[in-house]
């Protein structure tokens, strides 16, 4: 009995880690597609400068396409887990234990190779300057769409002050996506009417910020941190299942009666009906008669 309450305890919490892997890489997966296409805007407005090298090195742990493929992969493992610890399968379980040693070794390679901290300063924004002349080009529309994003995401304008704009380009006014309430010509109408309708910040300090870290880089390290957690109390527990399963178990006979007989889970032998004694009236009813009923039929003849 004790050892069935064990088994049934292993596979309860084996069933939620499990469920715990699947939420946790979804999440994952779903901040990653969140911050990329933030970072691919960043590395737009900073290519060829340390600032590029400082976001690669800072967010290439959670966006890398291991890094993906490996959340994916997990989902898989924790539905083949869950399998093997519903049908105790010897199988399903060492290839469960075997896949997450793997992803566990793949996790903390990439986390030993990818751990630096970035050398930027905040005099290195104003290089991000040497990049405003070319807005607005038809052939650099896509560092147009990117500058464009950066200052609508980050409600923020120019590099320094809304005044960059003026000082490295030939415009008259900032572009329409400075302004907090945007509408084609809003940039124009702030300028000759109220410069407060323009965003005040400027977009390095916020750029700086955001290569430095955000909030949604600490989530994904402690969801990064929590995986690599779960998956060895994960597999310290198929290991003990498997043990608690298989121990001592040696295999039968060919010759003896039992040797058709398979291991079962014992949580799933202790569901089954028992008709150990359902044969036992119906014995005792076709015994034959006791000593003083055959005396008494041989007077009788």
């Amino acid at each position: 009995m004790a050892r069935e309450d064990s088994v049934k305890c292993l596979r309860c919490l084996l069933f939620a880690l499990n469920f715990l892997f699947w939420l946790m890489a979804l999440c994952v997966l779903g901040v990653s597609a969140c911050l990329r296409d933030h970072l691919n805007n960043v590395l737009t407005l900073t290519a060829d400068t340390r600032l590029e090298e400082a976001a690669v090195l800072t967010y290439s742990p959670v966006v890398h396409p291991v890094v993906i493929a490996v959340c994916c992969f997990l989902i898989i493992v924790a539905m083949v887990g869950y399998c093997g610890t519903l049908k105790c399968n010897l199988l399903l379980l060492s290839w469960y234990f075997g896949s997450l040693m793997v992803i566990f070794c793949v996790e903390l390679a990439s986390g030993v190779w990818t751990y630096d901290e970035p050398m930027v300063q905040r005099s290195d924004m104003i290089s991000l300057k040497s990049r405003m002349p070319q807005f607005g080009l038809q052939r650099y529309q896509w560092l147009t769409h990117a500058w464009n994003s950066i200052q609508t995401e980050l409600k923020c304008c120019g590099v320094i002050y809304f005044t960059d704009w003026l000082e490295m380009t030939e415009m008259e006014w900032p572009p329409d996506s400075c302004c907090s309430n945007q509408y084609p010509g809003c940039a124009r109408h702030a300028h000759y009417n109220d410069l407060s309708d323009l965003y005040q910040e400027g977009c390095g300090p916020k750029i700086y910020s955001f290569i430095r870290g955000t909030k949604q880089l600490q989530v994904l390290r402690f969801l990064g941190v929590s995986i690599g957690v779960a998956q060895i109390l994960a597999m310290t527990l198929t290991v003990t299942l498997l043990w608690a399963l298989y121990y001592d178990h040696k295999p039968p006979d060919p010759a003896s009666p039992d040797a058709l007989i398979q291991t079962h889970c014992p949580a799933e032998d202790a569901q089954k009906p028992r008709h150990s004694h359902s044969r036992a009236p119906e014995a005792w009813a076709n015994t034959p008669a006791n000593g003083h009923t055959q005396f008494e039929m041989e007077q009788l003849s």
